[in-house]
């Protein structure tokens, strides 16, 4: 039977710069992707990563391109090999051979050792895969990427730089500072058009080793909570619904994470087409379109990106 296609809503965005133009075309890029294309993992090594098909498995597909949108798929699979389970083996030959040579076992012997388990032990362990999607728009030079890891992400666009030379990409710089800006808006103050702010935040004194204050459920405007600004504490992340059609969490990285549609964006949805891939198109296309209206206006809420950063 033919695997489903399903197309992955994005729920979580970092986003990336892609500071000169991204010139390789769908079949440059496809054709670049294969030398780093995923193969399982094999018994002798703790993990496996490369591209995979956005399109599922029984796609041969590493890219998947409508319009300037370009998706990607990274898989990742890794042998589950717990530290504890080395330790207790570990333990138990360090104790026979002091016994038995009646010697103690010194710190390189016990590295050396401690080696030679993880290599006995991880064709046993039992394998776990995951993936991340990201896609590039070629129009308004981002690449964006569904996780909410920092780690995940760079290890994504690591990839993809090994994959195709010369692609430079950073993270967005704007011209005014995220934290005070939702400082303002916490005041209500400045909230630009399009944008309401939702009922969970997090505000931090200026020095990030200080102290955290985190509310759900509560109005920005109370006493307690303008108190803690005029102390100096700033906003480090805030909940925001954007023009009625998407609601998220934005930190003050800039990426935008915990996204979703609200139901007025889902009742626009075409999700009655017969043809699966077909289908997969349509919401991709939907999904890209109204995700690069909202990164535009969120980037234009903090001033643009700053003086020398590309346009």
């Amino acid at each position: 039977m033919t695997e489903r296609i399903v197309f992955m809503w994005f729920k979580n965005l970092t986003l990336f710069r892609l500071t000169r133009p991204f010139e390789l075309d769908h079949d440059a890029l496809g054709e670049a992707l294969q030398g780093a294309a995923f193969r399982p993992c094999a018994k002798s090594i703790p993990f496996s990563y490369g591209w995979s098909s956005p399109l599922g498995r029984h796609s041969e597909s590493l890219c998947h391109t409508i319009g300037p949108y370009t998706m990607l798929c990274a898989r990742k699979e890794e042998r589950l090999l717990p530290g504890a389970v080395i330790n207790e083996q570990l333990l138990e030959r360090v104790e026979a051979i002091e016994q038995q040579e009646a010697r103690a076992v010194g710190r390189k012997e016990r590295q050396q050792l401690k080696e030679e388990l993880t290599l006995t032990l991880l064709p046993q362990a039992f394998t776990r895969s995951r993936t991340t999607y990201a896609y590039i728009d070629r129009k308004n030079q981002w690449l964006v990427i569904d996780t909410a890891s920092a780690n995940r992400a760079e290890e994504l666009v690591t990839l993809l730089r090994q994959s195709a030379p010369g692609l430079s990409a950073r993270l967005p710089l704007t011209a005014e500072s995220p934290r005070v800006l939702m400082s303002q808006w916490l005041r209500g103050d400045g909230i630009p058009n399009g944008f309401e702010l939702g009922d969970e935040y997090e505000l931090q004194e200026s020095d990030k080793e200080g102290g955290i204050v985190r509310c759900r459920r509560q109005n920005p405007l109370a006493d307690e909570i303008q108190a803690h600004l005029d102390a100096g504490k700033q906003v480090t992340k805030l909940a925001m619904s954007w023009r009625e059609r998407i609601e998220f969490i934005l930190p003050e990285d800039l990426s935008i994470k915990r996204l979703r549609f609200t139901d007025t964006v889902k009742e626009e949805l075409d999700d009655h087409v017969a043809d699966p891939a077909l289908q997969f198109d349509s919401d991709f296309a939907f999904m890209t379109l109204e995700l690069s209206r909202l990164i535009d206006e969120v980037i234009t809420a903090f001033g643009g990106e700053s003086e020398g950063a590309p346009v």
